[in-house]
């Protein structure tokens, strides 16, 4: 089989380094080039340390004319930037991790990736927007009551993340010496995943005008996302089990559990686990994944083998880092 031949943006990130990781193992991948402006010239395992020994590709600031697909790892904002700069054949699809795609509109083509709820039309399309890990998690704790209109209520959502989150370059609040032993509130109510959630739901629920109540904690952990979700509705747990089952049925990345998880359980993989409750009136989910790959670059990896027709799993059969 030819392989694909892979190029990647923004390449001295977080999210570039866990592609990197991911995708020098992927059976059916050929990486041709990581452009980084800081970095040119310079070895990656020198910025990707944990890639020692592993690769000796070096950072370059052109794009190599021979790809077939370009991973956009480079900031909020700077996609359309940098497309606009790099004019690419109409051949090479692009996939973005950036947020700059992801609410639909007329200005741009691209489709919304998330596999659980888009799979038919990730395979037929040309660019992909990568969702945004917050929005990964939440989004499927809640699709299978949104495809089953079972969201009749306001949904409540308390999540922590880990500071790989706030992406690699240090600010007040994501250095070691703030984030240590520490943890806050921020953008309450008002954070920019929201956006994408509601329009994911609205498209499983036409009408779906509840109110979505988001919380998002910074942990002192480095990295995953631990979401605790409810909603008041009347329908019994198993019921609610069964819709979740029945929905996930043919999804290789995403677990029910009866047992409460652990976030360990999914750190350095591509799963999603989900736990249900019942408590009383109210629905209880647990959603966990881990930022950087489910959340970001697993789910790019995911995203791109479903585009160029190749096994879902392929290159994500990665164990939780769990002791």
């Amino acid at each position: 089989m030819k392989k694909v031949k892979v190029g990647i943006a923004g390449g001295a990130g977080y999210t570039a380094g866990e592609l990197l990781r991911i995708l020098l193992y992927h059976p059916h991948v050929e990486i041709a080039s990581v452009l980084s402006k800081s970095n040119t010239g310079n070895p990656v395992a020198a910025v990707h340390t944990d890639l020692i020994g592993e690769t000796d590709l070096i950072f370059t600031n052109e794009l190599s004319e021979d790809i077939d697909v370009l991973f956009l790892c480079v900031g909020h904002g700077e996609s359309q930037v940098f497309l606009d700069k790099h004019p690419l054949s109409e051949k090479v699809r692009i996939i973005d991790l950036s947020q700059d795609f992801r609410i639909e509109g007329s200005h741009h083509d691209f489709v919304y990736g998330l596999p659980e709820m888009n799979k038919p039309k990730i395979r037929e399309a040309h660019h992909i927007a990568n969702p945004g890990c917050f929005a990964s998690c939440i989004q499927l704790g809640f699709l299978p009551l949104a495809h089953a209109r079972m969201m009749q209520n306001d949904l409540h959502i308390n999540a922590i993340t880990g500071s790989t989150g706030a992406g690699q370059q240090p600010t007040e609040t994501s250095h070691f010496s703030w984030r240590n032993n520490n943890i806050s509130v921020y953008k309450a109510f008002n954070h920019q995943h929201l956006k994408e959630i509601r329009q994911s739901l609205y498209h499983l629920h036409p009408g779906f005008d509840h109110q979505l109540y988001f919380v998002p904690v910074r942990g002192n952990f480095t990295r995953g996302i631990y979401a605790s979700m409810y909603m008041k509705t009347e329908v019994g747990l198993d019921e609610i089990k069964n819709v979740y089952q029945e929905f996930y049925k043919n999804e290789p990345f995403v677990f029910i559990t009866d047992a409460n998880p652990d976030l360990k359980q999914i750190v350095n993989t591509n799963k999603c686990l989900l736990h249900l409750e019942k408590h009383e009136d109210v629905i209880f989910i647990i959603s966990m994944i881990d930022n950087l790959v489910k959340g970001a670059s697993g789910q790019a990896v995911q995203n791109m083998n479903l585009l160029f027709g190749l096994e879902e799993t392929a290159g994500l059969h990665l164990k939780g880092s769990y002791f």
